[in-house]
């Protein structure tokens, strides 16, 4: 998964710009509630065979996090 794919689910989710979604932003700041944060979550245990705990997922603030944790699993599954 690009960076540029992580935006997409968070701005289509959010239904924001992309532009506005910056590797800094806090999800909370970008209007996502623990029901957004969910869904993208969802999304990319979908599209990445992963699985994210409940505990990982709880620690995420910001697209920056994200993008983090992400790259760990994914790497951790191939």
């Amino acid at each position: 998964m690009t960076y540029e794919r992580l935006v997409e689910i968070i701005a289509a989710q959010l239904n924001l710009d992309s532009s506005k979604v910056k590797e800094e932003a806090n999800l909370k700041d970008l209007g996502a509630d623990s029901l957004d944060v969910f869904q993208i979550m969802i999304t990319l245990e979908e599209e990445l065979g992963i699985e994210v705990s409940p505990a990982k997922a709880e620690k995420i603030r910001t697209v920056g996090q994200l993008w983090k944790l992400t790259q760990e699993l994914d790497a951790g599954r191939q």
